[in-house]
């Protein structure tokens, strides 16, 4: 019982300087004045960036486009091969086995898909 009572008086105490230090934080912070819409450059170049690759294939019919590209960061994936689900018709209008392009895919729904595709 007593180590018990030992035990919760130290995580009482833990738990006191904690507070204490992320409330100086907040204190150090409360004199500045931020644009709640404003981004970092790199921040906003990451959501935007596009990668370079290659198309291999195009299917209509599945809506898909085979990439060979390089890494992905926005979605953490290394450079490889992989079919993608384009976002629309016209961008599988557009594509052809062979072009240099560059591209942003994301996550939509689940499926890795093709959001921005411009010709190299």
């Amino acid at each position: 019982m007593i180590k018990l009572t030992y035990i919760a008086l130290a995580m009482g105490a833990a738990f006191a300087v904690f507070s204490v230090q992320q409330s100086a934080v907040a204190d150090d912070m409360a004199g500045m004045k931020m644009n709640p819409g404003a981004m970092s450059s790199a921040a906003r170049s990451s959501k935007s960036a596009l990668t370079d690759a290659e198309i291999r294939k195009v299917d209509p019919a599945s809506g898909m486009v085979t990439l060979k590209h390089g890494a992905l960061e926005n979605v953490r994936m290394p450079p490889m091969t992989m079919a993608f689900k384009a976002r629309d018709a016209a961008m599988l209008k557009q594509a052809h086995e062979g072009d240099k392009v560059k591209v942003r895919v994301e996550n939509v729904g689940g499926t890795m898909t093709i959001v921005t595709m411009q010709k190299q």
